[in-house]
């Protein structure tokens, strides 16, 4: 899959290109659970809104002989939690259609030259219905509606992976496979599991190699994962604070070829804006590993903050959202919080030298759902005097809520993002 009709005729380098074509030829033969806490988030909201530039670390203009940076976007999104009313509002006589619930936030996501959202629940398998909280499954039109939205690819490692056990494993698989988009985070063979999701941008210069690694805390909400295969969903002890398995999915992400590795973790306490200490250790000790360029963060329902954490490949710091919130979902203060309404959309710039240094710069745009009005969504500065049934003065306070949630580090982005390279395609883990 790629988002350009342009013709690539770059090449990645060396060690990449040998990497990608044994990844290619294995896979022509392929056939401590964190506590839950409710609580309300005590978010004071700021003063006024901050809108800034991107925070890319600037590259110096090279030198006639030198090439030219490789620079790109990636945009991400919190969780994808398709609850039953959601299902309700994208069904219509004709069938399931999940696009017109997102249609105001596409173009932030279709102007990256490579997005990535998080899908927190398995597809439907074969003759089943779908279903929501507790044992979740949504239905298979989700996944082509994520491609419509201008989505390449998800991470699938949630505590909900396994509600519907292998078959719902394989059919999300399978779904994704469909629909040309890439998955990351569950698998369906030992060989797929150990395949990572490879995405490579076309630069003018050369191409880059860019890995999406996907992990959930081990609890899986008590569930075990399927009979014998441990390799179905990756997973970590938050309780013990263990990032190693994350550290070695990087470190094999790098030997497979990837020049960028962005990091998709499902950690830890739910509806807390405060990141808990184990999710803050786990973050400091994928930085402190040079292995990782961006690191995201799924779970908590709410948005949380943004730093730049000491470490990461350059030594000069790892970008961390530590929870970005929801995406599309029905919570909101009728379940949980008022913070669950909305969601952080993030949006990173990377620019990568001849050197392979990489420079990554981090924003954010405030979105959410408004579940009264059939669960459209909205990016809420497109929306000050209000929309749907969210009057002006709820706009501005969902705004302050996630403004105060990300913090001060990373500036916020308020309009689209453009493609800065020529394409992108996507490489499958199978055959």
């Amino acid at each position: 899959m790629s988002k350009s009709t342009h013709a690539h005729t770059s090449a990645p380098r060396i060690g990449g290109a040998v990497a990608l074509a044994l990844l290619f030829g294995a896979a022509a033969g392929a056939g401590g659970n964190a506590l839950v806490d409710a609580g309300a988030a005590g978010i004071t909201p700021p003063a006024a809104t901050i809108t800034a530039t991107p925070a890319v670390d600037r590259v110096a203009a090279p030198s006639p002989d030198e090439a030219p940076p490789v620079t790109f976007t990636v945009v991400a999104a919190g969780d994808v939690l398709p609850h039953g009313p959601v299902v309700s509002s994208a069904t219509t006589a004709t069938g399931i259609d999940f696009l017109p619930l997102m249609s105001a936030v596409v173009p932030y996501i279709e102007g990256a030259d490579l997005a990535l959202c998080h899908m927190e629940v398995p597809v439907t398998p074969p003759g089943t219905s779908a279903s929501g909280y507790p044992m979740f499954a949504a239905p298979p039109e989700l996944v082509p509606s994520l491609a419509a939205a201008g989505w390449d690819g998800c991470s699938t490692a949630s505590n909900h992976s396994v509600d519907r056990r292998a078959a719902g494993i394989a059919a999300t698989l399978e779904a994704f496979q469909s629909a040309g988009l890439g998955a990351a985070g569950t698998a369906r063979t030992e060989q797929e599991a150990d395949a990572i999701q490879m995405y490579v941008v076309h630069g003018a210069a050369r191409d880059i190699n860019v890995a999406n690694i996907s992990f959930a805390y081990a609890g899986l909400n008590g569930l075990p994962k399927p009979d014998g295969q441990p390799w179905a969903v990756n997973t970590f002890d938050a309780d013990a604070a263990d990032a190693s398995p994350i550290i070695a999915a990087a470190q094999h992400a790098r030997d497979q070829g990837a020049d960028i590795v962005i990091a998709s973790v499902h950690c830890c306490v739910e509806y807390k804006t405060a990141p808990t200490a184990a999710q803050r250790s786990v973050a400091e000790q994928v930085a402190a590993s040079g292995l990782v360029d961006l690191y995201l963060g799924h779970h908590a329902h709410v948005p949380q903050p943004i730093e730049k954490l000491p470490g990461g490949p350059n030594g000069d710091g790892m970008w961390v959202a530590f929870g970005m919130g929801n995406f599309l979902s029905n919570q909101g203060t009728q379940c949980c919080v008022a913070e669950t309404t909305s969601g952080e959309l993030i949006t990173a710039t990377f620019s990568i030298d001849e050197d392979d240094r990489v420079d990554v710069g981090v924003e954010w745009t405030a979105i959410t759902t408004d579940r009264l009005s059939g669960h459209t969504m909205h990016v809420l500065t497109d929306i000050p005097d209000g929309a749907g049934t969210l009057s002006a003065a709820e706009v501005a306070a969902r705004h302050a809520r996630v403004a105060s949630a990300a913090g001060p580090e990373a500036p916020e982005r308020t309009t689209p993002v453009g493609n800065l390279a020529l394409g992108v395609d996507m490489i499958p883990r199978t055959g």
